[in-house]
């Protein structure tokens, strides 16, 4: 045209923030760019709104409190959401705050009573439980629900690993929604469904959306279920809600139990327990100088003050706010199941671990060291198949994957045991049973064993995902509770095993013409280049055709049987676990990096070659059980 065309109605507004629809300049400096933004924002407000598009932001919340780059918040929204989306919530944890829930909750109450909104959202808005209170809302409130379905999330079928099968090139699923709203039609919606698969290219799937116009989309249609599930749904699977339920209001054990959460596990476990303590002690020295060096900052400046050089999180700022000194103590190193078949050793200052509650210490003691057995299992939402595993040492949410633990007993306040199966539970066995001899440590055993049954994993996996595990009654409850019972004591003892007679082959190396310097020298007191030089590359990968773990270029374990990696949890065999917890890696953390990173393989291979022997048994006599659970 030549010249600029002034376009009146443009508003300059976060708009998570114009929620109230009678915005006062909230945001000063964008409003200050122009002296008309606050009114054409008040005068956009009173008109309707009769079509809402957006492609909201997937992300939950930030990776790294270091960042200084959370999500901000939006009081007015997330209350919309807490009496709304999290009301109707059976969830245990939710992420219902996240950028995508707040850009629904503001297009659900901004959306005149003839509209549609169409959205591009993560997929998980779709099966996830942590969304189950959005799916009842947005039944309640509009009158048809259209969904295409793009599939592809990585996370849950790992066979499609990579971008290529992606619409938008990226790990996380994509569907697009339409909510559509008529006068007086509303509740009860009505949902369409259609599917992409996994399967078809990127480039199949954009020529599909470029091709194909909505009418011609044969939609199905959906009746969720009681409990807001809107796929997935299994007629076969009806009979799980009448087993007892693990826990409940009436169920078998009395209290569970996520694991901790550190939000720094490179700074507070460790293989090496005097490298530990030296990070806890830089850790503490640090935090304690900041301390005292920003005595008496306001919250809205800590963040741009702080120094990044040890891991912050919220719970720790909000610590720092208070004034809460740490002190170094010796005594709050425990040993602690870090990952299947792995210990590492833990700084249990509750100060350093944003998730350390009273449950833990309720289940462990008050040193979080009682030998107390707990039944460990992947919790709601998790990617992976279902696992379980049995442990009598503190553990971690990433144990499994959202790992849950029932223990057997724990303590009260005065150091007193209880028991944590229910008499109740107890009842239910016995009068199933007709038998009172019945014990609730019979009972324990009992649950473990059906938690292996591979037909009972089988088939209910979908409700493994959704909740907590229910238990149904099996005929021979004595077969039942020898497995769980052999089973148990296999998975806690498992350093004292016997150990497989794997083979060890050491490859000879060549023969040097001229001995180096260095050959007689040992390798602790040579320069760092010459011990890697010295010292044989790891590699800790599994061959599973040949039977074969190659653990460095010189030491390769043959004659590993079929059956031992047959014995996974979730993606991978016991024996892979442990492969995978002692590879070198380089630490995320810079300061880890930078002065702590002492972790070597060859430090530790003989160690590894003696657990792999002990793994290896446990997992054969594992698989030897859940084939007589078979049958």
């Amino acid at each position: 045209m030549g010249f600029y065309e002034e376009f009146k109605n443009i508003c300059f507004v976060d708009t998570l923030d114009n929620t109230g629809f009678n915005f006062k300049g909230k945001q000063a400096i964008i409003s200050s760019l122009s002296s008309e933004n606050s009114e054409r924002i008040n005068e956009q407000n009173k008109r309707k709104i009769s079509i809402i598009i957006g492609n909201p932001p997937y992300n939950a919340n930030q990776m790294n409190e270091n960042y200084n780059n959370k999500n901000r918040k939006y009081p007015f929204i997330d209350k919309r959401i807490k009496d709304t989306f999290i009301k109707y919530s059976c969830a245990q944890k939710t992420k219902a705050y996240d950028p995508c829930s707040r850009f629904f909750r503001l297009a659900m109450d901004r959306i005149a009573e003839n509209g549609i909104i169409a959205f591009i959202i993560n997929r998980t808005f779709l099966d996830s439980a942590s969304y189950d209170g959005w799916r009842k809302c947005v039944r309640d409130d509009f009158s048809n629900i259209y969904v295409i379905d793009t599939k592809s999330d990585v996370r849950d079928n790992p066979k499609i690993s990579g971008t290529k099968h992606n619409v938008f090139g990226i790990q996380t699923g994509v569907a697009i929604i339409f909510l559509v709203k008529k006068q007086n039609e509303s509740g009860n919606a009505k949902i369409h469904y259609f599917s992409l698969t996994d399967e078809q290219t990127r480039k199949e799937k954009l020529v599909f959306f470029n091709t194909t116009a909505l009418k011609e989309i044969v939609f199905s249609n959906i009746e969720p279920d009681s409990h807001n599930n809107w796929l997935n749904l299994d007629d076969k699977c009806s009979d799980f809600s009448n087993f007892t339920p693990l826990v409940e209001k009436y169920s078998l054990f009395r209290m569970t139990s996520l694991g901790v959460s550190t939000n720094r596990d490179e700074w507070v476990f460790d293989f090496d327990e005097d490298t530990l303590k030296d990070k806890i002690r830089y850790f503490i020295e640090s935090y304690n100088a900041q301390s005292k060096r920003l005595k008496g900052v306001q919250k809205d400046e800590l963040d741009d003050k702080l120094a990044t050089d040890i891991k912050w999180s919220e719970s720790l700022k909000s610590k720092f706010l208070k004034g809460v000194k740490l002190i170094f103590d010796e005594n709050y190193i425990t040993r602690f199941i870090y990952r299947p078949y792995a210990f590492r050793f833990y700084y249990s200052d509750k100060h350093l671990s944003d998730r350390l509650t009273a449950n833990h210490y309720a289940i462990c003691g008050e040193t979080l060291t009682a030998n107390n057995r707990g039944i460990c299992f992947s919790g709601i939402n998790s990617s992976k198949p279902f696992m379980t595993l049995a442990t009598y040492k503190i553990w971690g949410l990433d144990f499994l994957e959202k790992t849950q633990c029932v223990p057997f007993n724990y303590y009260d306040d005065n150091g007193n045991q209880i028991d944590n199966i229910t008499d109740w539970g107890l009842k239910q066995f016995q009068e199933n049973y007709k038998n009172n001899k019945i014990t609730k440590e019979d009972i324990f055993y009992y649950v473990y064993a059906v938690l292996h049954n591979p037909a009972y994993r089988k088939k209910y996996e979908i409700n493994l995902k959704r909740e907590f595990p229910r238990i149904p009654f099996y005929d021979d409850f004595k077969n039942w509770c020898n497995w769980g019972k052999t089973l148990m004591d296999l998975h806690i003892n498992f350093e004292t095993a016997a150990p497989f007679n794997l083979k060890r082959v050491e490859k000879v190396p060549p023969k040097q013409k001229r001995p180096k310097l260095f050959d007689v020298v040992p390798t602790n007191q040579l320069p760092e280049s010459e011990q890697a030089e010295r010292s044989p590359k790891p590699r800790l990968k599994a061959d599973k055709e040949h039977g074969s773990i190659e653990l460095d270029d010189q030491t390769t374990l043959t004659g590993v049987p079929k059956e031992a990696w047959e014995y996974r949890l979730g993606n991978r065999s016991a024996l892979e676990w442990v492969l995978d917890q002692y590879k070198e890696y380089k630490p995320s953390d810079p300061t880890i990096a930078e002065k702590f990173d002492t972790y070597r393989f060859a430090d530790y291979k003989e160690k590894v070659i003696d657990l792999l022997k002990r793994v290896c048994t446990v997992s054969v006599k594992t698989m030897e059980i859940v084939s007589a659970i078979k049958k």
